[in-house]
């Protein structure tokens, strides 16, 4: 079986799964086999897999048409342009959460130094990373539930030779920060807060996509009945975390903007602004902390 031969029957069986991206998932699975980059793959297409590789390519195919996500099954995944390597314990970072990283990082140039920024809910540590690229000069503070989580954010900051510049905590929301003990200094308040939290309301999980519903964590996608639990809890506490003149930065789900400002009016912040993804959904909540 050649290389070519080889894609059409992964993309004959992966689309038979129901999978959109059929064609593009199994190059992908053979790249990532033969180690061979996506231009290359194509211009060695002539050429013949041994029997070992070929029953690898089927295994590897039987993963991906039972739904386990590409990302899971390769072990990596991009996230503006950093390479993170990505397992069932973090969520698998979505275009959506590159805005968030891009306007953040934005923002956070704007401001004179010292610089800090919390990331609230860190997972793989896409944006913790994103904004310690982005911001050199900045002080990242990450912070997660999950031991797990963490362990792969300190990996994939290893990996980026980023890890200097972070502080990764373990702990429930503020927690972590409260019962931390740091070799460096914490700031007491942030010029910045980012988060992508749980935002899918707990009844509307089981109708996501098997990619999502059964591998993603639940931690990090249950947002509790209506999936603003950790909103609240950020509208209510995360004001005491920030600078008066600091900002928050937060991505929601689909038709959440409008109960999103009310809950932080309510609180007295300031709503900045509402921006979209690049679908035009409504997607990132900015918010100015309130004056006291």
């Amino acid at each position: 079986m050649t290389i070519r031969e080889a894609i059409r029957a992964g993309e004959s069986q992966l689309a038979a799964a129901g999978i959109d991206t059929a064609r593009l998932d199994a190059e992908l699975l053979l790249g990532h086999l033969l180690d061979l980059p996506h231009l290359e793959l194509w211009l060695r297409q002539s050429e013949a897999l041994t029997q070992a590789q070929a029953a690898k390519f089927e295994r590897l195919l039987d993963r991906r048409a039972a739904r386990e996500p590409l990302q899971h099954i390769t072990g990596w995944t991009s996230f503006l342009r950093l390479d993170l390597h990505v397992t069932r314990d973090v969520l698998v970072p979505r275009p959506e959460t590159e805005i968030l990283a891009q306007l953040a990082i934005e923002h956070l140039k704007l401001r004179p130094p010292p610089l800090s920024a919390l990331d609230w809910g860190t997972g793989s540590g896409c944006l913790a990373l994103a904004l310690a690229r982005g911001v050199p000069t900045a002080e990242i503070v990450a912070i997660d539930a999950s031991p797990d989580a963490l362990r792969i954010a300190r990996a994939n900051a290893t990996a980026h030779r980023l890890a200097d510049h972070l502080h990764f905590l373990a702990g429930r929301g503020w927690e972590a920060l409260r019962t931390a003990n740091p070799a460096r200094a914490l700031p007491s308040r942030f010029d910045l807060i980012v988060s992508n939290p749980p935002y899918i309301p707990t009844a509307e999980i089981e109708t996501l996509s098997p990619e999502v519903r059964d591998h993603d964590p639940r931690l990090a996608l249950d947002g509790g009945p209506d999936g603003l639990n950790c909103f609240r809890e950020l509208a209510t506490t995360a004001a005491s975390w920030l600078k008066s003149d600091g900002r928050m930065l937060l991505e929601f789900g689909d038709g959440q903007a409008p109960a999103l400002q009310d809950l932080f009016r309510e609180n007295g912040w300031g709503i900045n602004a509402v921006e979209k993804d690049l679908s035009g959904r409504e997607r990132i909540l900015i918010v100015d902390p309130p004056r006291s």
